[in-house]
């Protein structure tokens, strides 16, 4: 039980940074991944690119307001804390797991809710 518009959101800016990541990159690819937790309290979604990767020292930042390590006039730095927001609005977590010159993988997680 979600707000479709704000999860498409949420997704178009991470595939959007994706992109942005990969430019230049030999080999560019991206990756869209849905998937149930083992124990069924989740759905999880993974985008997983082949960009340029976030230094270490850089992920703890990401998510601050106006924080970017794009170029000038490349990023407004609202994307990634608009999607924390959106998965703090839903219940949900992201996790990153990043290597400088490998690549990114995001993995949102959503809430499941029971039917009666």
């Amino acid at each position: 039980m979600g707000d479709p518009d704000q999860i498409e959101q949420a997704l178009r800016n991470l595939v959007i940074n994706a992109a942005q990541a990969m430019e230049g990159e030999p080999e560019c690819r991206l990756d869209l991944e849905i998937r149930v937790s083992e124990d069924g309290a989740s759905v999880q979604v993974l985008v997983e690119d082949t960009g340029c990767g976030v230094a270490q020292e850089d992920l703890e930042l990401i998510f601050q307001p106006f924080y970017t390590t794009k170029s000038e006039g490349q990023g407004t730095g609202l994307g990634l804390p608009i999607v924390k927001t959106i998965l703090d609005r839903h219940g949900g977590g992201i996790s990153i797991d990043s290597a400088v010159g490998e690549g990114t993988t995001f993995t949102l997680s959503f809430p499941t809710v029971s039917k009666r």
